[in-house]
């Protein structure tokens, strides 16, 4: 029997040498999870059991482990370069229809914008966005980077927040009426960008002018005109442009606004027909534009300089795109040559009660068996699934020093039962030559 001993010996040194040498071949391998040798010791047993003098049989390999410890997350620069920070795997879609698991990031976008894995035959999964960027988190599709242009957004609000100097001196406009071309009918102006439903742009320019001690006249024009196109009066008939009012209490504090199309303190601009002027010549430009919300209840009249912070609206022109951003939960956001991002998908993780029962598919790569049970799929940072890191990969988790002595022990294992082996045929040798 000490010669089956020893062969199992050097069956399992050899194992071990073989589970060693592959964690060494992938040190630099991304995403790469070392294995163990995990050994067993065999014991001849009869239906009565074993009895208390009982001498082994040798050794067998009872499992080669994988450990799913977290690797070094370092940047690479790779615009679609991921890591997983904790728990989880990517998910993918091989060419056969079929799910794989990884943990290797290294991304990329094929020639129909799919993003797949580095050597293109799997595409990543997770969650679409619809045309206004929301997630829909229902079943996992093949995430696509749409290079579409955005289209525009027409505007419809424009909120700030402004100070009208309380120090400025009243305008009487009974003998100086209101001129968008004379400085000295009006005391400052605010301009602001909108944008029709083709994305034209245009601007809006609110005038405002002292009229009494506590009392404010403001003037909208957009182009230079009224909203239907037509040129201001110069001399100021009232209507012409329109006036809203503000007044003010003695502390500075806004009161009342008061005007045509006012309600509480939003001014509607109804009605407005989006033009352009060419060799000196407005004409409308046959672009429809909605009702713009202007609010104006965050104006205030203190003893300081007039101003207003920079105007928050909701209208856009066309963008086209320009990079793409991806955050901790996984999200894509495209960001776009007019300043506006949108999201485009989210990265989709899965979960196993028995990361163990995986099964190794190579490419480092894995996939689901019964022992590893069915996989839970949701959205980084959700329960015990890792944060995405952007524009980096996870390391191998391969201790090359641990390794090396493991090589070591290894190779002094297997010279250990060799010995084995030789002395039982040396005592061989001389009990036949006894005979």
């Amino acid at each position: 029997m000490s010669f089956n001993i020893g062969l199992s010996g050097l069956y399992a040194a050899n194992k071990q040498l073989d589970v060693t040498g592959n964690n060494i071949a992938n040190v630099a391998t991304t995403g790469f999870k070392s294995s163990r040798a995990e050994f067993a010791d065999i014991y001849a047993a009869s239906k009565l059991g074993t009895g208390q003098n009982s001498i082994g049989n040798g050794v067998n390999l009872a499992a080669v482990s994988q450990q799913f410890t977290q690797g070094d997350v370092n940047g690479s620069g790779g615009i679609l370069d991921m890591a997983i920070q904790g728990g989880g795997f990517f998910v993918q879609k091989g060419s056969d229809g079929s799910l794989e698991y990884t943990r290797s990031g290294a991304f990329r976008a094929d020639k129909d914008g799919y993003i797949t894995n580095n050597t293109g035959t799997s595409r990543l999964q997770g969650y679409a966005a619809d045309d206004d960027g929301k997630i829909i988190k229902g079943g996992l599709v093949d995430l696509q980077l749409n290079l579409a242009n955005l289209p525009p957004k027409a505007s419809t609000k424009v909120d700030s927040t402004s100070n009208l100097n309380s120090s400025e001196l009243v305008i009487d406009q009974t003998t100086k009426a209101f001129n968008p071309s004379d400085t000295s009918t009006f005391t400052t102006q605010y301009s602001t960008t909108l944008y029709d439903d083709q994305g034209n742009s245009h601007s809006m320019v609110q005038y405002m002018v002292k009229s009494d001690a506590n009392e404010w006249k403001s003037y909208t024009l957009i182009d230079g005109r009224n909203l239907d196109g037509s040129l201001p009066t110069t001399g100021g008939l009232a209507t012409d442009p329109p006036a809203v009012t503000l007044t003010f209490d003695g502390a500075g504090k806004l009161k009342t606004v008061v005007g045509a199309d006012v309600t509480d303190t939003t001014l509607t601009l109804k009605d407005w027909v989006p033009g352009s002027v060419t060799n000196g010549v407005w004409t409308a430009n046959n672009a429809t534009a909605p009702d713009i919300a202007v609010n104006m209840g965050n104006v205030t009249q203190y003893n300081s300089a007039s101003y207003r912070n920079p105007p928050v609206t909701d209208g856009y022109a066309t963008g086209q795109i320009t990079g793409l951003k991806i955050d901790g939960n996984g999200v894509l956001f495209a960001t776009f040559s007019n300043q506006q991002s949108k999201a485009i998908g989210q990265i989709s993780l899965a979960s196993f009660n028995n990361e163990q029962g995986l099964q190794p598919a190579g490419g480092t790569t894995w996939r689901e068996t019964f022992a590893s049970g069915q996989p839970g799929y949701d959205t980084p940072q959700s329960g015990t699934l890792g944060s995405i890191v952007a524009n980096s990969l996870e390391n191998s988790n391969v201790n090359l020093t641990n390794e090396l002595v493991d090589l070591i022990k290894a190779q002094s294992n297997y010279q250990a039962n060799a010995k084995t082996i030789s002395t039982q045929s040396t005592i061989m040798q001389t009990i036949i030559q006894m005979t």
